[in-house]
């Protein structure tokens, strides 16, 4: 079974993918419950903690239940990230991750997340600073490489072990493909199969049903896989996967009552923690999936998502409860 540092860990565990505005407490939250076994926050700028800022440290907030935990943090300036690690460890998290793979062009115009791909020297230079300036496990989360003709990830993930980082997340991507075409996981493999490697790897990218789990687990052989976009507003398939590793069949999807509930929870949730605005702002992203697949509720959805006020989104619950409480969902 896999360890990241002393960090004992289930046999192919489920990761909650770092994800910007989604990954907040709430949602952390609703997958933990639903089986996902490490959980990481959105990532979080050096620079913006540096700098005191509101948004960046609010992100610093975790909570006892959901551990194991990880504070992801980017950048691309030494003394920014080394400071940093003094703030974050003040959190106690029990992990820290370096996003070196974010694609999204402010980011890495600035060198940071998958921009330091085109600079794999100083990649491994932050990594091995970090891992001396803090006794807290430093886990890694990249892509395969900036581009097709730059993919040399089996040398990057060796060098990063080396220097002493404990985990390696891996997106079957590059960075030119951004959320583009199908992810790569053959490219993982080999960082798996590499005899010299002895941390963990973890699979990331269209890791979006359990069928998909299962075949990163036997036919790829990686250690775990971690999940994004097919958690968002979708928490119940952390459970999904574990059930049908358990049983190899599928379980019954939630019903309304069950979704509706989730939706209610994770809005109040949004609002106790981010306040009225930001919280029915932020949430709204994850009713399309909580609500995937009903006909007839393109009207329901608009007034979920365009709603500024949180009472009228309950009242919207409420109604869908009401006209579509007996729906009955397929297994996707």
């Amino acid at each position: 079974m896999p360890k990241i540092g002393d960090i004992q860990l289930p046999d192919f565990p489920l990761l909650l993918a770092p994800m910007e505005d989604v990954s907040d407490p709430p949602f952390r939250a609703l997958c933990k419950e639903h089986g996902a076994d490490v959980v990481y926050t959105e990532f979080i700028s050096s620079e913006g903690l540096i700098r005191d800022a509101a948004k960046s440290l609010m992100k610093l907030d975790i909570y006892e239940k959901e551990r194991p935990v990880g504070i992801q943090i980017f950048g691309a300036n030494l003394e920014s990230m080394l400071q940093s690690v003094e703030i974050v460890e003040k959190s106690n998290p029990d992990i820290i991750d370096i996003n070196f793979g974010c694609p999204v062009k402010k980011v890495v115009s600035r060198g940071a997340g998958a921009g330091i791909l085109k600079d794999i020297d100083l990649m491994v230079f932050l990594t091995e600073a970090m891992v001396k300036h803090t006794q807290l496990p430093i886990t890694v989360k990249t892509r395969l490489g900036w581009d097709d003709d730059s993919i040399k990830i089996v040398e990057v993930a060796e060098r990063l072990q080396d220097v002493g980082c404990k985990a390696i997340s891996i997106h079957g991507r590059t960075r030119a493909q951004m959320y583009k075409g199908n992810a790569n996981w053959h490219p993982i493999a080999e960082v798996k199969n590499n005899p010299r490697m002895h941390i963990p790897v973890f699979g990331n990218g269209d890791v979006d049903t359990p069928e998909a789990a299962m075949k990163m687990r036997d036919e790829f052989g990686l250690d775990g896989a971690m999940i994004g976009r097919a958690s968002i507003g979708y928490p119940w398939v952390f459970r999904e996967i574990k059930h049908f590793f358990e049983t190899g069949t599928h379980l019954e999807p939630p019903t309304m009552v069950e979704r509706v509930a989730a939706a209610r929870r994770h809005l109040q949730m949004s609002i106790d923690w981010k306040g009225e605005t930001l919280g029915v702002f932020e949430t709204r992203r994850h009713y399309t999936n909580y609500f995937k697949g009903i006909p007839n509720f393109k009207e329901h959805r608009m007034k979920m998502v365009t709603s500024d006020d949180s009472a009228s989104v309950f009242q919207a619950f409420d109604e869908v409860l009401e006209l579509f409480g007996d729906y009955q969902f397929d297994i996707p």
